[in-house]
Order: structure tokens, then sequence, then C-alpha cells
């Protein structure tokens, strides 16, 4: 079965089959079918791989109390599930205002808005609104850059993800989204090849060591967005996560040199960092490093704590032009309950050090994971951000490399380990920022004993 080549792992096939039959355990399958039944049939998350009874810190634990290290989590746990302080947060906010419609303001959700605005790099006086979802982000940026450009076109990558809605799926750029009865979406969605150097989509190859060659390249990824730009002449914005997250980081002076474009052109820079923001990558937002503010910001998946859903767009200070529109108006907008959420994770991310303990463990983990695979053949590349790596995988032996990285998906969660494919060939390794110096170092062997041994798995549980 051919790998999907988008943002998850495949849920179907004779492999997913095989660990339905031998490693389930019996009320973890009783669950895993009630649940298919009840549900729409949907790629990525049908059927599921197993039912959960618990999950706290890095852990989940299965209805038969096996557990795995969580190294995928939607992208959501930063803090660990279950933080005790949030949880304490939470109970606490219920108790003196659990709900707010969104016509009335409410202290938790005007103080967030005000700490993002506080933070963010779009400087002060920057506004902000808060969604339930990642998506619907992605959809208020979208609306407000219209607004305050009077242009309707956007400029995005082609296999980048940013929502499942029609709008965060036009400007997305992968086929499960988009694709084969799901269209037509939006008008003016324009697409380039992203920054992928370690598989150059413009045929370049990687310097000895991987990464950009740029004296060869020259850049030639972000030359083409500022070609597109210019010959298309009335573009409303620029969308992209500033670290893709399959992973991908972007060559030196990417981002420094889209922004010189955008302002050249009049064109809007929105930066999606729903799964990479809030400390994942290193540093508090992803783009930090890269030379480049944005004009608008989309957050979400981590700001919730793992607990609730919440995403918030904030946009710089000039941006406040649709007083007489409605880019969101949802009906949680200013949920107390969500903003108590999201003010205690931005708390525990500051006062816990989580930005700078993903930037030193992340450091190790790279270290860590080329020493222990440098015999293992069929590694096309080892890279990353702070705590959100990719293990991508090469054609070996006769064995594509989408094969390879299915078994050994199965593989590592045999062992305990549940981990994501990106892109049907990347194993992306994305854990808590709270996980152990000894946690992290036990996974990373458990990843490359998969990889060498791909294609085997037992059924023994993993405790």
């Amino acid at each position: 079965m051919q790998a999907d080549r988008s943002e998850g792992d495949i849920n179907l096939g004779p492999r997913r089959e095989r660990w339905m039959a031998d490693a389930l355990g019996p009320r973890s399958r009783a669950l895993v079918e009630r649940d298919a039944a009840a549900f729409l049939r949907q790629s990525l998350s049908t059927p599921c791989l197993s039912a959960i009874r618990k999950a706290e810190g890095i852990w989940i634990e299965d209805m038969d109390g096996r557990r795995f290290m969580d190294f995928h989590g939607n992208s959501v746990h930063h803090i660990g599930y279950a933080h005790p302080r949030l949880v304490t947060a939470l109970k606490t906010q219920m108790d003196e205002l659990s709900f707010a419609p969104r016509r009335f303001a409410c202290e938790p959700a005007a103080e967030l808005a005000e700490r993002l605005a506080a933070v963010a790099p779009t400087g002060p006086g920057s506004r902000v609104l808060f969604a339930p979802g990642g998506s619907e982000g992605i959809e208020i940026a979208l609306k407000l850059a219209r607004v305050a450009t009077g242009r309707f076109k956007t400029v995005s990558f082609w296999d980048a993800f940013h929502g499942a809605g029609f709008g965060a799926s036009g400007v997305g750029g992968e086929a499960l989204f988009r694709s084969h009865g799901i269209g037509p979406l939006l008008a003016g969605t324009e697409h380039v090849a992203p920054f992928a150097c370690a598989r150059c989509p413009y045929g370049f190859d990687p310097a000895p060591g991987g990464g950009p060659d740029l004296d060869v390249c020259r850049m030639t990824c972000a030359r083409m967005l500022r070609y597109v730009l210019e010959k298309e002449g009335d573009v409303a914005a620029v969308v992209s996560e500033p670290v893709r997250a399959v992973p991908y980081v972007p060559p030196p002076g990417f981002w420094a040199e889209v922004r010189r474009a955008c302002d050249a052109a009049g064109v809007l820079l929105i930066f999606d960092e729903i799964p990479t923001g809030l400390g994942k990558t290193g540093s508090l937002f992803s783009h930090e490093p890269f030379g480049a503010q944005p004009d608008i910001l989309v957050l979400g998946k981590a700001l919730g704590g793992a607990m609730l859903p919440l995403a918030a767009v904030i946009a710089r200070p000039g941006l406040d032009v649709a007083a007489d529109r409605a880019l969101g108006h949802y009906t949680h907008e200013k949920n107390p309950l969500l903003a108590r959420a999201g003010l205690t994770t931005l708390d525990i991310i500051r006062d816990e050090g989580l930005a700078e303990r993903s930037a030193n463990l992340g450091a190790f983990a790279l270290d860590r994971l080329r020493d222990m695979t440098a015999a293992l053949p069929g590694i096309a590349d080892i890279r990353g951000a702070g705590l959100l790596i990719g293990v991508e995988l090469a054609d070996h032996d006769g064995r594509s490399a989408a094969d390879r990285a299915e078994a050994t998906f199965y593989a590592a969660l045999a062992a305990g380990v549940s981990l994501k494919i990106s892109q049907g060939t990347v194993l992306t390794l994305s854990p808590p920022l709270t996980i152990a110096r000894s946690d992290l170092e036990q996974a990373l062997a458990v990843v490359a004993q998969a990889i060498s041994t791909a294609g085997v798995f037992t059924s023994s549980p993993h405790r």
C-alpha cells in the first residue's frame, strides 16, 4: 500500500490489521471496535491504534494497562498530560466562572489577550482574537488579510498542513485535505514548492553532512516565491509554517528573504505556529531565530495545555481594520475556562523554562540519534529544532523508505514509544518539553533499535 504523503501516518493496511489482531488487549480492542462503529471513517484516525484510559506526563496508558511514551500527542502536550498546576487552575476557574457569552467581556479572556499581545513578536499594540482550533485561526487570518489589503490571493507551500476547513485546506498543500472530491476550494490560493533541503523539490543536492548547499542552489525556494509574488502582483498574504512540522528547518536567510519579498510586493506574512510555537522548537515562537517577523501569527494546539481546544490569532498594529466585519465570532471566543488554560500554560512554560529546556534536550537528542544510528544504512537525514525531530528514511535493500518507515513505526510502538510518520518517510519525534533526559534517551534507543529491526514487533506489553 502506498504511503499517504501527508502530515500523518497510515491507519489502514496489513500492518494495522496485524497490530489490531496481535498487539491489542481485549479491553482496548473492544473499545477500538466500538469507536469504529460509532464514528464516520476518515483517513489518519479510523480505526484507532488503541484505546486510552489514562494520560499523565509523557505517558499514555491503554485499557489493558499497556503504557507508551507519547512522542506524537497531536502537538498539544508541550507541558505534558494532566499537568497538576493546570488541573488545579481549571477546577478553580470552573467554580468562579465557567462560561461567558461572546458579547460580554470576562477577565481571563482579556488577560490572555493582553499577555499574548505583550509577548508576541508583532509588537506593542498588537490585537488578538481567539478561536476553538487552529484551522479556525487560519480562517480568521485569511479574512483579516483580505480586508486589510483589499486583495484575495494567497501564496503558500505544497505539502503544508494548515487545518481542515475549506480556507485552511485551500492554503494547505496536502491531497488528503483538498483533492479527490473535496474541492473546489478557495479561489486564488497559489502554491510553490517548499523548502526541503534533504530532498529539494528543485533538484539540488544537499551539502555534505546534510543541509542546504547555498552556493549551488542560491536559495531557489525563496527566489521562486519572490518571482510568484511579482508575477501575481495582487497577493494578500504568504501563509507558511516558519519551521515545518514534517519537520524541516528553513535554510539560513530564507525567511529574511521572504520578508523582503513580501514588503516589496505589499503582501502580509502569516506564520502558522499552531504545532510548533510555544517552546517546541527551542524558542517561545518558532520563527524567532530566523530573522523575520510576521504580520499575523496563529497559535493553537499546546495553548490549551493538552486539555482544552484553544487557538489565538495575533495581528500587528495597523491591522485592526475589520470593525464592521465578523472575522470569527465563535461561541467560545471569550470562554473563561479556555482562557484560563492558555494563561496557565504560558505560566508553566515560562516558570519551568520549557523553551530553554527544549533547546537543550533537542541538541542532546540530535547528537544521540546520530551516534545511535551512525552504523545503520538507509537513513537519509536526521534534523530538527528543539524537541521537534525528524529521522528521514531512504530506500534500502530492496525496500522503499515508506515501507521501512511504517515497519519502524509499529516496532517502536510495540516497544512502548508512540511516534508519527510525516510525508510517508519521516519518523517524527515530538515529546513533551517536560520529559526527563533519561526517558528521552530510552525512547531514542527504542527508535534506533526499531529502525534496525523494522518489520518485527512483539505483542508483549511495555510497562
